[in-house]
């Protein structure tokens, strides 16, 4: 289990923090619980209402899309320092993709309340993350 130095310092890994000073890494740190995840558990799932960001620690997953026509495709992989549900931070919008783990997985979360917190404390912070899920997105939008 991390204390929160290691949280910190773990979260300076992280794309989406890449960005962030010391203190801020600090701040956020204080605001993740961790959960784990046996093999071949759903973390989240496509169409279901979701509340916050996952950042793997330790194990792998898959993200899989369920289309139209009712078939799943597999349209990514995720390990350690890998995110997802970014959106969920931003509105509580259903998940877009369902994540099921591959083995056991342990993440950190950050629900969508506590991000908010950390966003009005820091102005500064707050432009930073959003810069850096605003070029992700652009990077999907481009990739398909």
């Amino acid at each position: 289990m991390f204390d929160k130095k290691q949280t910190a310092e773990f979260l300076a890994k992280v794309p989406l923090f890449k960005g962030l000073k010391k203190r801020q890494l600090e701040n956020l740190a204080k605001r993740f619980v961790e959960r784990d995840y046996p093999a071949e558990r759903a973390i989240v799932t496509q169409g279901k209402g979701g509340e916050g960001l996952f950042i793997i620690v330790d194990g792998h997953t898959n993200v899989m899309r369920q289309r139209d026509d009712g078939e799943a495709v597999q349209v990514n992989a995720f390990g350690p320092s890998d995110f997802f549900g970014e959106l969920a931070l931003l509105d509580d919008g259903p998940r877009t993709a369902s994540v099921i783990t591959t083995e056991a997985t342990k993440c950190l979360v950050l629900t969508r309340w506590d991000f908010y917190g950390a966003l009005r404390e820091d102005v500064e912070m707050s432009i930073t993350i959003l810069e850096e899920m605003a070029r992700r997105f652009r990077v999907a939008l481009d990739s398909l």
